[in-house]
């Protein structure tokens, strides 16, 4: 068995052990869209670690968070986008202070 393989064991019998733990602790409900889950498609509920640290597993739970698929991918993308370009809110945008349709009436009334 080359090291490789012996890690990637490793790996899996460590988050079997905390997803396990997991899905004992909290309810079979997504974190983000409020999904429920039953038995049969508990395959699609994932154990997120809220600080991205998959070494970080408390007993207690407080790093971990039950997210769908959907949910769970999308809360990777939005760290990975913060690691590559810094912050994910959006800038402010101020508002607009023209109105295109301010003499409208007396443009209007022109016409008659």
């Amino acid at each position: 068995m080359s090291k490789h393989t012996s890690g990637a064991q490793a790996y899996q019998k460590q988050e079997q052990g905390y997803r396990d733990k997991a899905l004992k602790m909290y309810p079979w409900v997504c974190g983000r869209c409020a999904r429920e889950f039953v038995y049969s498609r508990l395959r699609e509920l994932t154990v997120h670690h809220i600080d991205h640290n998959h070494s970080n597993n408390p007993s207690d739970g407080s790093n971990w968070e039950l997210l769908c698929l959907y949910c769970h991918d999308n809360e990777h993308n939005k760290y990975h986008e913060f690691v590559m370009y810094g912050a994910t809110a959006e800038e402010k945008i101020e508002e607009a202070t023209h109105n295109p349709f301010a003499d409208l009436k007396a443009l209007l009334n022109k016409k008659k």
